[in-house]
């Protein structure tokens, strides 16, 4: 009988058990969870990466018991075994929640659900968040995961009853999702780690920022709308939700990357087939880089000035409002084009280094109402009544590195698809009579509207020598209120004067006129055209030396 010495035999097990825990596991681990892509009332696709391994099914049901499934591919996303895998889920109904996992071998997720989207015809209201920027910070390296979760979600606790999904329809994301698109690992650190009990359960779309530097990674984890110009895929595209229609543009084209030419006549056609859409009340548009911006003005672009005049032109047109999201500057702006229902807003910075002020060279526009550096997000309420259709724009704060902010409210407009016009206002003084030419102040009555909400929003003086206006001397657009530097600069301005600095010339027959706007960019009619004449100012009497 051989006899096995005990310590010898326990070494050669504690090194076997060495060398198995040592080798690779066989089983799939999923890396970057499920999230949602271009989801319609018809099919949602749903995406998520595994260390390896090639199967890529969904399964997917009404209730928690599932009992469908389908199929889909993966790819190579780094040049490892790592795989993205991408599902279309077809078959769904309008408007409709659904419960799905992912399974790639022995990798399965947790059951999360969604809800499919309604038509524009079936009026149903829904909610949308917009925010950007949200590159790590390396002094605040988790500050989108917060922006997130004690934001985001938060938020939808506190102000909603039910499930994510029953109160939030999608996420925009106009750019800069990571701090460098061509280094793999900060897609899955940096971005979808963090949101991932967000992106779970809501379609997320974004378009390129700088940052992501045109990088393949990003064309690899999403699966946008593929109905841009053909030779730019996904660098463009549409995108429609109930009673909008989104636009995904690619503002980069300034640094040499896409097309703007096509970009542009894409965008005139689509706008033109829009204009013939009865169903779709609003245009949504997402760009990076701003067009003006008060907190940093090297960033500004005339690419997206482009696009913003196209987008007001589109509203003249139409009648429709529009909005054009953007970033690139670190903190929330939020303004309003002079003639048009159109909004500008700035949905930074969901985690990027805040642009504090006095940081860079700013400007203080006359578009803009609000800006504020500091961390949040927007959400955006869509009411789709077909009676007067709206969406109103809220910005959640979550403070700065000097000031914290638990998602407070800190400004918030409603715009209104069908025209309700304040009463035309009345020239008070001065009135077909001469004036001096120093210190002239133009005044008006107070505001009236019908709409019992409405304020005095805005006030648009113009001086000029011809009655029609063409060729204005002065034309001055004031605000009810104008956040800048953390200070109203329009603080006890009550919009109903306004004081000439124009030099005006004696013995000259001037007109003016004035409008009011409320806070819903509903302007009114001009008032009665009024005159004045300069009288000519006397000088004193010259003394003789002596005298």
């Amino acid at each position: 009988m051989m006899k096995y010495h005990f310590p010898y035999v326990m070494k050669a097990a504690l090194a076997l058990l060495s060398i198995i825990i040592s080798m690779p596991s066989l089983a799939q681990q999923i890396d970057i969870q499920p999230y949602l892509q271009d989801v319609t009332p018809h099919s949602a696709v749903v995406m998520w990466q595994t260390d390896f391994g090639d199967e890529s099914t969904v399964e997917w049901g009404e209730t928690v018991d599932l009992g469908n499934t389908s199929q889909g591919e993966s790819l190579d996303v780094n040049f490892t075994e790592a795989r993205v895998h991408e599902v279309r889920v077809e078959g769904l109904k309008k408007f409709t929640t659904y419960y799905y996992r992912v399974r790639t071998g022995d990798a399965v997720s947790d059951v999360f659900q969604f809800k499919t989207p309604p038509f524009a015809s079936d009026h149903r209201s829904f909610n949308m968040i917009a925010m950007s920027d949200m590159q790590i910070d390396g002094n605040a390296p988790e500050k989108f995961r917060e922006v997130v979760n004690d934001g985001i979600l938060a938020y939808l606790d506190d102000q909603f009853e039910g499930n994510v999904p029953e109160n939030l329809g999608l996420v925009l994301i106009p750019g800069d999702l990571v701090q460098n698109g061509a280094t793999y690992h900060q897609w899955k650190d940096h971005f979808f780690d963090p949101a991932k009990d967000l992106f779970s359960q809501v379609p997320v779309y974004p378009v390129l920022g700088n940052h992501e530097n045109q990088s393949v990674f990003y064309f690899k984890y999403f699966s946008l709308p593929k109905n841009g110009s053909p030779e730019y895929a996904e660098n463009w595209w549409y995108k429609d939700y109930g009673n909008i229609r989104v636009l995904g543009l690619n503002s980069n084209v300034e640094d040499g990357i896409g097309g703007s030419k096509y970009q542009l006549a894409w965008l005139d056609k689509v706008l033109a087939e829009t204009a013939g859409i009865d169903e779709i009340d609003f245009v949504f548009a997402q760009m990076h880089h701003p067009h003006k911006s008060e907190l940093w003005i090297p960033g500004e672009s005339d690419f997206s000035g482009e696009v913003v005049h196209k987008l007001e032109a589109f509203t003249e047109k139409t009648g429709k409002p529009s909005v054009h999201f953007f970033g690139h500057t670190h903190g929330y702006s939020r303004g309003q084009s002079k003639d048009h229902k159109h909004l500008w807003v700035n949905v930074a910075s969901a985690g990027g280094a805040i642009d504090n002020w006095g940081e860079f060279e700013g400007r203080d526009y006359d578009e803009f109402t609000v800006t504020q550096d500091e961390y949040g997000f927007v959400m955006v309420e869509v009411d789709a009544n077909p009676s007067n259709p709206n969406f109103t724009v809220k910005r959640i704060s979550r403070g700065n590195q000097y000031h914290a902010r638990n998602n407070e409210l800190t400004d918030s407009i409603t715009v209104w698809k069908y025209e309700q016009k304040p009463q035309p206002p009345q020239g008070i003084y001065p009135k077909n009579e001469q004036v001096s030419p120093k210190g002239l102040v133009l005044k008006a009555s107070d505001f009236s509207s019908d709409r019992k909400s409405a304020i005095h929003a805005a006030s648009n003086w113009q001086i000029s020598t011809d009655k029609d206006f063409s060729k204005p001397l002065m034309d001055s657009w004031k605000q009810h209120e104008n956040w800048y530097f953390n200070e109203n600069q329009q603080k006890d301005d009550d919009l109903r004067d306004e004081e000439v600095f124009k030099l005006l010339k004696p013995r000259t027959t001037y007109y003016w006129r004035v409008r009011y706007r409320d806070q819903n960019l509903n302007w009114s009619d001009w008032s009665s055209i009024c005159s004045f004449e300069v009288l000519i100012e006397k000088r004193s009497p010259q003394h003789e030396p002596g005298e």
